[in-house]
């Protein structure tokens, strides 16, 4: 796969600076389904290029259960290492995330200010052919140049007339032309590489809701961009209609909100897959999400059909009022067997006594260090679960994050992130004190210096 972005903006290496790439050489990074590469062909004071190439591991892709065809060949051979898709969206967001998020430390001005850009994406599936890519990126300010890709001989028809090389040209954000890319390059190929879920939502509203709101074709926008999920769509389309849009509310500099930090990574869908794993392989059928918050995981395990029970707790109201209007989407059969409860993870609560696994997703490193005694009281004396699954940041992947600040956390509202040693060193001890086994799992694309980002923890009584 292949993307450029050239400016004629004077001095036009400044497009190193907004990219957080030096132009003089290139870089490279590892994705969870292969390699990104970003190198400057021409870097002048009136013309710079940066181009992004992926190479897809194909092979990874289909061990990783993310093929998209079905026939045993067709899952090898295909055109998602060449065609731009999903897989490229993913790697613009890993590879550019400051950029996207318009922010450059050195030139922040610049990142604030319209500038000459083209942006070229070479072999882009469109559904519906050119009359689609023009409706989708015209209402957004941009001139559009379409080329069909020439196919030999013997290609499927229907591949070429669908597949282009299309490249975006005017005067705008590069944060702007990124985020409309990294939104609407799946959305015109209709598919994506990965499981589609409630986090999507978020994803969408978070990247496109500034501008999608008043698309005329927001509606196709959002069916594609949700795999035509009924529910994730509507709920998409109310909160577009009501004005709602994630904002990025912490000061700058400092920090960002953990989602948005850590979506290059897709860490919310593989702590939420690996918690899910673990539950199954321990034969749950009934769990209590403790810090439910707003119900994201909640949703997904109502979709599981080996549990028969989910309880959701949670200390805000808010946040529970947001879990129920969430699970009101879900089928009847999946929402039903879910119970929300406001009560906290502080404090005893014999209405969690009959659980067989309760799991803690991010909960841990917002308490006070001084009161996870009280937690260990909860969980592991009164309720005492056969299975107890946690997450936490692993402090030492941070340094891996291009717009985290030194010594920052993730969140604001984090009261400590641990290192490796110190997180085994708690669920350890935790387990010794209470006669339970744990064991350590990493989630996430795991570093040789610094390990994974997301760090798990198993004790099973």
């Amino acid at each position: 796969m292949l993307l450029s972005v050239t400016t004629t903006h004077v001095p036009a290496t400044d497009l190193g600076y907004l990219l957080a790439k030096n132009p003089a050489r290139a870089h490279t990074f590892e994705l969870p389904a292969g390699r990104a590469t970003v190198f400057f062909p021409e870097a002048g004071d009136t013309r710079c290029t940066a181009v992004l190439h992926v190479e897809v591991d194909v092979v990874g892709l289909v061990r990783a259960g993310r093929a998209v065809e079905d026939a045993p060949l067709a899952r090898y051979v295909n055109d998602r290492p060449y065609a731009a898709s999903s897989l490229l969206s993913v790697a613009l967001a890993r590879v550019f995330g400051s950029a996207m998020g318009g922010r450059c430390r050195e030139r922040p001005e610049l990142a604030a200010s319209g500038l000459p850009l083209a942006l070229t994406i070479v072999a882009l599936p469109c559904r519906g052919g050119e009359t689609v890519v023009r409706r989708l990126f015209e209402p957004l300010g941009w001139t559009v140049e379409v080329a069909p890709v020439p196919f030999p001989p013997g290609f499927a028809a229907a591949a070429a007339a669908r597949t282009f090389d299309v490249t975006l040209r005017g005067s705008g954000r590069l944060a702007d032309l990124l985020t409309h890319v990294y939104v609407l390059v799946p959305v015109l190929d209709d598919q994506k590489h990965y499981w589609i879920g409630d986090d999507e939502v978020e994803k969408l509203l978070t990247n496109g809701g500034a501008w999608l709101a008043t698309h005329p074709d927001r509606e196709l926008v959002v069916q594609r961009y949700l795999g035509h999920h009924r529910s994730l769509v509507d709920d998409a389309l109310a909160r577009l209609s009501d004005g709602e849009v994630v904002e990025d509310e912490s000061p700058p500099g400092v920090t960002a909100p953990e989602e948005r930090l850590e979506a290059p990574l897709r860490l919310v869908d593989q702590r939420y897959d690996a918690v899910l794993r673990v539950l199954r392989e321990r034969s749950v059928r009934s769990v209590c999400d403790l810090g439910c918050g707003e119900g994201k995981l909640l949703a997904r395990l109502a979709r599981v059909a080996e549990l028969r029970s989910v309880l959701g707790v949670e200390v805000s109201a808010h946040a529970l009022e947001r879990a129920r209007a969430r699970l009101d989407r879900l089928p009847a059969s999946a929402a039903e067997k879910v119970q929300l409860l406001l009560g906290s993870a502080l404090y005893r609560d014999p209405r969690l006594a009959e659980v067989e696994a309760l799991v803690l997703v991010e909960v841990i490193e917002h308490l006070e260090p001084e009161r996870l005694g009280d937690l260990e009281d909860v969980v592991f004396v009164a309720t005492r679960p056969r299975v107890v699954v946690a997450t936490t940041p692993n402090a030492e992947f941070n340094v891996r994050f291009e717009d985290l600040a030194p010594g920052a956390f993730r969140h604001r509202d984090h009261r400590f992130e641990w290192d490796r040693a110190t997180f085994r060193a708690w669920a350890s001890a935790v387990a010794v004190r209470c006669g339970y086994a744990v064991r350590f799992e990493d989630v996430g694309p795991v570093d040789d210096v610094v390990g994974a980002p997301t760090q798990l923890a198993e004790w099973t009584r």
